[in-house]
């Protein structure tokens, strides 16, 4: 079950990141540090930074470097593609449910 769990929040790493950074804006290192602490789970610095950039190229947030760190804010397309995500709660569900009910 461990292993499972790991995989969706990996799998859904994108829009955990976008959802925490829509009331916050955060460095990859914090990032990091409140996926662990909300779900007990050590990511590498490695992936969270390839997973920023990528989402960075994609327009769904925008880093601005500071003195001391780069810090990353959702961006317009970003907000539109949580609200996207929110709302598909029944196409989400109908699918689950037929591949759960897979035979």
């Amino acid at each position: 079950m461990k292993s499972m769990y790991e995989r969706l929040l990996k799998n859904f790493m994108d829009v955990l990141v976008m959802a925490r950074l829509r009331n916050n804006d955060m460095s990859g290192y914090d990032v990091i540090a409140y996926i662990y602490k909300k779900f007990n789970f050590l990511i590498s610095s490695g992936t969270i930074y390839s997973l920023l950039y990528s989402m960075e190229r994609d327009g769904l947030i925008k880093g601005k470097r500071t003195s001391r760190k780069r810090i990353y804010t959702l961006t317009d397309k970003g907000k539109e593609t949580l609200k996207v995500i929110q709302n598909a709660n029944d196409p989400i569900q109908n699918f689950m449910d037929r591949l759960l009910q897979a035979k």
